[in-house]
């Protein structure tokens, strides 16, 4: 049976789709107008139903909007004069991992972060932003030219999962992701997490060990998808929605275990109805992150990172 947050966001999207045609033949027709603004008005209403019902399986549809920005979305409407990285040096370049250097309110820094695509096309040149093992080395390249000239780190992870194909495997998915892991956790300049989307299990983990991990208030972030946990546990996909609930992937979920530091607040009915808007919230929080760390010395920024990640997971019974 469809939750009321489902029902809602399914609704809302149709009534986009007729607000998008009326857009185009609306011309100089007043009732088309009057139409519009009817239409745009209850647009405002659904979303914010959308995000006062939406329980753990519609955060996650939320998080896999088709129009929900990307990393490239974000580097566009927050950092400056962006110049793109390219290849790992050992193999290819990697399109479904996107590496920068850029500046953030006027300071040097470099953008790390997974890239889906919006159309055919970009979904299969992105390979639907699952990374492989020619990414990861490329992100993990460009980490050591920003540590050598002393340049934070910021990162968005918006992944289904490392990509689990058998050429990925023989050039050393896991190996890859592990290294990353390691160096991350021992780089001399500030790393600024950010879950955008989806963060699936250890394609997003490979670029998010960092100081700071902050997540959008839609996004989720799990050790496997919903369908995956429900297709393993009850051998039936269908129970996905059983499965979001049990998995405990939401940001208020997270923050409240100590896996994350902040949510990030997103527009009436998600970071996807208003771009602009979900980057200017970012921002916001992303300058605190940054002002924070850069108060401490490197040795206590990398102890308090290894103790941050060593507490994850830790649970207490008392009696």
């Amino acid at each position: 049976m469809e939750s009321s947050g489902s029902k809602a966001q399914h609704e809302l999207e149709r009534i986009e789709q007729q607000i998008q045609k009326l857009e185009t033949v609306a011309g100089d027709n007043r009732q088309a107008h009057d139409q519009l603004q009817a239409l745009l008005e209850r647009v405002s209403n659904l979303r914010k139903q959308v995000t006062a019902a939406a329980g753990p399986w519609q955060k996650v549809e939320l998080a896999r909007h088709p129009q929900r920005p990307y990393t490239l979305d974000y580097i566009e409407n927050i950092f400056s004069d962006f110049s793109e990285i390219h290849g790992d040096r050992g193999f290819s370049d990697d399109a479904a991992i996107i590496c920068g250097m850029a500046r953030f309110h006027g300071q040097e820094c470099l953008v790390i972060g997974q890239q889906k695509g919006r159309d055919t096309k970009q979904k299969i040149y992105r390979n639907f932003g699952m990374p492989s093992p020619e990414g990861y080395r490329k992100a993990l390249r460009a980490m050591r030219i920003a540590e050598k000239f002393q340049r934070p780190i910021f990162t968005f992870v918006d992944t289904p999962g490392a990509y689990p194909g058998l050429g990925a495997e023989e050039r050393g998915q896991a190996e890859a992701i592990a290294h990353n892991l390691r160096e991350m956790a021992r780089f001399k300049v500030p790393i600024i997490v950010t879950i955008t989307g989806e963060g699936g299990s250890g394609g997003a983990l490979a670029i998010a060990i960092g100081d700071k991990v902050l997540m959008m208030e839609n996004s989720v972030y799990s050790v496997i998808s919903p369908e995956g946990c429900a297709s393993i546990m009850w051998r039936d996909a269908s129970k996905r929605e059983l499965a979001a609930a049990a998995l405990k992937i939401t940001a208020k979920d997270l923050e409240q275990m100590g896996m994350i530091d902040a949510i990030i607040p997103e527009p009436d009915g998600g970071a996807h109805a208003d771009h602009l808007e979900a980057a200017r919230l970012l921002d916001l929080d992303l300058q605190k992150a940054l002002a924070d760390v850069q108060r401490m010395s490197v040795s206590q920024m990398l102890d308090a990172r290894y103790d941050k990640f060593r507490k994850m997971a830790q649970f207490f019974k008392e009696g």
